[in-house]
């Protein structure tokens, strides 16, 4: 499962150790650098899995999750803004439309980076984003609610439903422009960093020859669905941060625990088909958020009051394994996991027995 003599696996911890982790509390308070992004553009961690023929590395999913794990660990605002990436490059690399060829090679080497606004699609029946033919192309109207990385990113996968019941998906160069507007950036408890905002959308007009994937609604969302059933990987970087912040009397115990539950996360996430095992797939992923959430409980009680402070490695994994409990949530996995924490199912199974 690991395939740690991949060079993209030692660009990661050079990245993490002389950059990411150093700064990770400064740039919590302030933001993540420009300076940060050019970093992550020339380590080439930006084409991990996009074609070698376009300038990437190809590589296994496997090289993805642990320089996930690497990245996260470190610095989980740096992390969450290239991790948006991976998805815009994988939509190109299968589609067949002609935005392939401009964007795709630039994409895999490093030299543009993409955000993504298109998680409001999971809203479905609710359509916050429209889409309607226009004259010379398409016109996007509505509200993206969450846009992770303005003023950092290069473009954006934007998303929207058409009159047709497609899901249409089209790259938009991530600035203001006629019809594109970027709220202030949001105070969040954790992730500030990030650069979150929401776009309003009233008539930007995006051209044909702009347009990535246009799928039905019914083919796109068990595709969806199954890309969140699994734990996310950053989850395990950020515990395993979080109990270097600890004695070995204290972190042996839940380093077993995590070791135990990622095994079983990655067998599941490369099992060859991605809807099968629902209900074990959410049910470890549920597990990897309780141990999560006592390896950074963990790191802020051995820490005592230094822990409050905001120069404290351990309060900061401690918020952003807050917003790992819902990063990529749907309404299903909010519930399977409500089920986890509360019994609630054991409870109606008891009851109806009765």
């Amino acid at each position: 499962m690991t395939d740690t003599g991949h060079p993209l696996m030692a660009a990661a911890r050079r990245l993490a150790a002389d950059l990411l982790l150093p700064e990770a509390e400064r740039v919590d308070r302030e933001g993540v650098p420009a300076s940060h992004i050019e970093a992550v553009k020339r380590s080439g961690l930006l084409g991990v899995v996009a074609p070698v023929a376009y300038g990437g590395s190809g590589a296994p999913s496997a090289v993805l999750r642990e320089t996930a794990e690497i990245l996260a660990g470190a610095c989980c605002s740096t992390w969450f803004v290239q991790t948006q990436h991976h998805a815009p490059v994988q939509t190109l690399a299968q589609s067949e439309l002609p935005v392939r060829e401009r964007l795709l090679g630039p994409m895999s080497r490093g030299e543009l980076l993409s955000g993504v606004a298109y998680a409001h699609l999971r809203a479905h029946p609710r359509v916050p984003v429209r889409v309607r033919r226009a004259a010379d192309g398409w016109r996007f109207d509505g509200t993206v609610p969450w846009y992770t990385g303005w003023g950092l990113n290069d473009v954006l996968l934007l998303a929207g439903w058409s009159e047709a019941g497609e899901a249409l998906f089209a790259f938009v160069e991530a600035r203001e422009q006629p019809g594109l507007r970027a709220s202030a950036p949001m105070r969040l408890a954790a992730l500030t960093a990030a650069r979150t905002v929401s776009l309003e959308l009233d008539g930007l007009r995006v051209p044909e020859e702009a347009v990535a994937l246009r799928i039905p609604y019914e083919q796109w969302a068990p595709r969806d669905r199954a890309r969140t059933l699994n734990a996310n990987p950053a989850v395990f970087g950020v515990a395993q941060a979080a109990l270097s912040l600890l004695d070995e009397e204290f972190s042996g115990p839940l380093r077993a625990r995590l070791a135990d539950v990622r095994r079983r996360a990655y067998a599941l996430a490369d099992h060859p088909v991605p809807h099968e095992r629902t209900e074990e797939r959410l049910a470890v992923r549920a597990e990897a958020y309780e141990v999560l959430g006592a390896a950074t409980t963990a790191a802020v009680v051995a820490g005592g009051g230094r822990a409050m402070s905001l120069t404290s490695r351990a309060q900061r994994l401690a918020r952003e394994g807050l917003f790992l409990l819902v990063q990529g949530q749907t309404a299903h996995t909010r519930r399977a996991h409500l089920q986890a924490l509360t019994g609630a199912r054991a409870r109606s199974a008891d009851t109806s027995g009765t």
